[in-house]
């Protein structure tokens, strides 16, 4: 800890340890200081990623009491954490269905479902689980990252079309998709789809979202189908 002009630097530094790497030291630093993951550890959630959907749903006002709600791409779990919170899981209303390929410890209220999106009976075997079609489909998903910014950004951008896919299979009539993509100008398609089939589509940057980091939030609202 150092002084500058009179006044505490309180910034963490982490020393390089032997068989640590400079990014992972980097890492280690901006996750000490990140005052979201010190919140975070403060207010129960699982991870930062809580807040970015708590700042959007502020604005935007997705999850409603008494609303279903899918979480794709789930674990560790923060985004349906605040789902089930606002949706009034405690209160019995509403539902929150999380899915994904890797384990989750159990959140109360949330129902999770360990599985593959992609698969072709996903969407079926999420209505079971709901008791009808959703009223949101939330994706936070993101790849492996390679390193290689085209690479990534392509990956992710998968991902976020997988979502909307399945989204359009799910939701009811009125019915809102959000998902996570990436700055860098291969969204065309999808964002052509979903002015298509949605009433209003829109990027959204919650605070919450690391000032350098190129990921964008894609929000879809007033679905035009319906789910079967």
């Amino acid at each position: 800890m150092t002084t500058r002009g009179g006044e505490r630097d309180l910034k963490v530094r982490v020393k390089s340890g032997k068989g640590r790497s400079l990014s992972s030291k980097l890492w280690l630093e901006r996750q000490l200081n990140d005052p979201y993951v010190a919140r975070a550890k403060r207010e129960g959630f699982r991870g930062r990623a809580a807040f970015k959907l708590i700042e959007i749903d502020d604005k935007h006002h997705l999850l409603r009491k008494g609303a279903r709600v899918v979480d794709l791409g789930a674990a560790p779990g923060g985004w349906s954490q605040v789902a089930g919170k606002r949706v009034g899981i405690a209160e019995g209303k509403g539902r929150v269905i999380a899915t994904d390929l890797l384990a989750m410890p159990p959140i109360a209220g949330v129902d999770f479902i360990r599985l593959d999106f992609l698969d072709p009976r996903a969407p079926d075997e999420i209505k079971a689980r709901l008791g009808g079609p959703a009223d949101v489909v939330l994706s936070d998903m993101a790849a492996n990252a390679t390193g290689h910014g085209r690479t990534d950004h392509l990956k992710i951008m998968a991902l976020a079309e997988a979502a909307a896919e399945l989204a359009r299979e799910v939701l009811a009539p009125g019915g809102a998709f959000l998902c996570k993509v990436l700055q860098g100008g291969t969204e065309t398609a999808l964002l052509a789809g979903l002015k298509r089939d949605f009433l209003s589509v829109k990027h959204v940057k919650p605070a919450a979202s690391r000032t350098d980091s190129a990921e964008l939030y894609l929000l879809a609202t007033g679905f035009r189908g319906g789910a079967s």
